[in-house]
């Protein structure tokens, strides 16, 4: 059972990372039923680049979280994922969103998951403000270390 709850001024934050995968489940399964808002590609390569993409986020997201449940202690965590990327947590929710919105050969979901960038990189520029006045110079040392937000050479 995990032990980290996240405190009661980030919980809305939490719900605002969630709410466009919660859309996308809610309303890519629109698109098979009503044959509406289809991705204009193979149907079936799409559905099954969507499955694969869904297996690589949820395999990130496990990855993060059963590391950040044995792991954290209220200390900054530079290792394991976190040595790579600083914000594993939101790449996974990311890379889960695509992959649901091909598996539902979705472009209405695709358009929510594109809408999640900026909702989640918004996210995390507020979120380092605050861990650089919570950890300081170990902090700013560590964005030196590892440039990388979410995705290694990119951002």
């Amino acid at each position: 059972m995990l032990k980290y709850r996240p405190p009661k001024e980030l919980r809305a934050l939490f719900i605002v990372h969630y709410a466009p995968i919660l859309l996308i489940i809610l309303t890519g399964p629109l698109t098979a039923i009503y044959g509406i808002w289809e991705i204009p590609t193979n149907k079936i390569a799409t559905i099954i680049a969507g499955i694969l993409i869904f297996l690589i986020g949820a395999f990130v997201y496990f990855k993060w979280e059963i590391f950040w449940d044995r792991t954290y202690k209220g200390q900054l965590i530079t290792d394991g994922v976190f040595q790579y990327i600083r914000h594993p947590h939101y790449t996974s929710l990311l890379i889960v969103g695509f992959g649901l919105a091909f598996f539902f050969f979705s472009l209405f979901a695709l358009l929510i998951a594109v809408m999640a960038i900026p909702i989640m990189i918004w996210s995390i520029i507020d979120e380092e403000k605050l861990l650089i006045k919570q950890y300081g110079n170990e902090y700013k040392k560590y964005m030196e270390k590892v440039p990388w937000r979410i995705i290694p050479k990119i951002f």
